[in-house]
C-alpha cells in the first residue's frame, strides 16, 4: 500500500462548505505537511482521511482499495491518527495510553504479546518518554502530553500516520526532536505521513512536499521551493512576506514584512 489518494473531497457543516473538491496524494516514505490559516479546513481534511467524518462527495483509496468499505479494525491497523485534543481526565499512565496503540492488532481483551510490548517500548523511547512511562497522564505538561499521543500513534505501527499539530505546545528543542523522529520513522519504515502545523519555516526544513489549504481548497502542492512563494503565502495567510534562502540549508526562509507598532517612550530593548 504505497500511496493514499483523496479525490475531490467535499464536506460541509449545515450550509457552510468546509472543503470544496480537495484532492491530494500521500506517498510511501514521504512527509507531507499541510499548511493553512485557522479555519482553512485542515483538521476537517485529516478527519475525513481518518474516516472520522464522511465526505459529501469524493473517494479515499489506500493502495487500490476504497477505505469507506473497510471494517473499523482493518482501518485502525493501517491508519493512525494523532488528534489535537483528547480528554485528560483519566487514571491511566503513559504506558497504559501508549499500549492502546496496539489494540487494533492484539484485540481489546487480549494481553499484549512480546511483539506488542516491544513496539510500545520503542515508541516510548522514540518520543523521549522513558522516564515518564509510569507517570499518571494527569500530571503531564502540554508538551509531554503531545509526545505521549505521538508515541501511541507510533506504537500502532500503521501504514499511514496522520498527525494534527504534533509540535503544538512543544518548546523549540522538542519541536526539532519530534519532527526529526517522525521524518526518520517515515523514511525507515516507508510510512505515508501527513501532518499539520503553523510554522512555515519548520515545514520548509522537514517536509518532502507541502500542501497549502485556503478556504476549503488546496491552492498549492509541491516542494517547499515550489510552494512557499510570497504570492501564495499572501493568498493563504493575508501576510506580506519576503522569501529568502536559509543561511545554512537550501530550504526557503519566510520573513514577514508586516509593520507593527513598537512602544517608543520609556522602553529599553537592551
Amino acid at each position: 500500500m504505497n500511496r493514499l489518494v483523496a479525490e475531490n473531497l467535499t464536506f460541509r457543516y449545515t450550509d457552510q462548505a468546509i472543503l470544496n473538491g480537495a484532492s491530494l496524494e500521500l506517498r510511501a516514505g514521504e512527509l507531507l505537511v499541510l499548511l493553512g490559516a485557522n479555519g482553512a479546513g485542515k483538521t476537517t481534511l485529516l478527519r475525513l482521511l481518518a474516516r472520522q467524518l464522511k465526505p459529501e462527495s469524493g473517494v479515499i483509496t489506500l493502495g487500490d482499495a476504497d477505505i469507506s468499505r473497510w471494517s473499523p479494525r482493518r482501518l485502525s491497523q493501517q491508519l493512525a491518527l494523532m488528534p489535537q485534543d483528547e480528554n485528560r481526565i483519566s487514571s491511566l499512565t503513559v504506558l497504559d495510553v501508549v499500549s492502546l496503540g496496539r489494540m487494533p492488532h492484539s484485540g481489546w481483551w487480549s494481553p499484549l504479546g512480546k511483539v506488542d510490548r516491544d513496539r510500545v517500548d520503542e515508541a516510548i523511547e522514540a518520543a523521549g518518554l522513558t522516564t515518564f512511562r509510569e507517570r499518571a497522564i494527569t500530571d503531564l505538561s502540554g508538551g509531554e502530553w503531545r509526545r505521549m499521543i505521538l508515541a501511541r500513534a507510533m506504537a500502532q505501527d500503521a501504514t499511514v500516520l496522520i498527525l494534527d499539530e504534533p509540535i503544538a505546545g512543544l518548546d523549540l528543542k522538542y519541536q526539532y526532536e519530534v519532527l526529526d523522529r517522525v521524518r526518520l520513522l517515515t523514511k525507515q519504515k516507508q510510512i505515508l505521513t501527513l501532518l499539520t502545523m503553523h510554522d512555515l519555516n519548520m515545514a520548509a526544513m522537514f517536509a518532502d512536499r507541502i500542501a497549502i489549504l485556503h478556504a476549503g481548497k488546496l491552492i498549492a502542492i509541491g516542494t517547499a521551493q515550489e510552494v512557499l512563494r510570497s504570492e501564495v503565502i499572501l493568498q493563504a495567510f493575508g501576510v506580506h512576506v519576503q522569501v529568502i534562502k536559509h543561511p545554512t540549508l537550501e530550504s526557503p526562509l519566510v520573513v514577514p514584512l508586516h509593520e507593527f507598532h513598537r512602544p517608543t517612550v520609556g522602553v529599553s530593548y537592551g
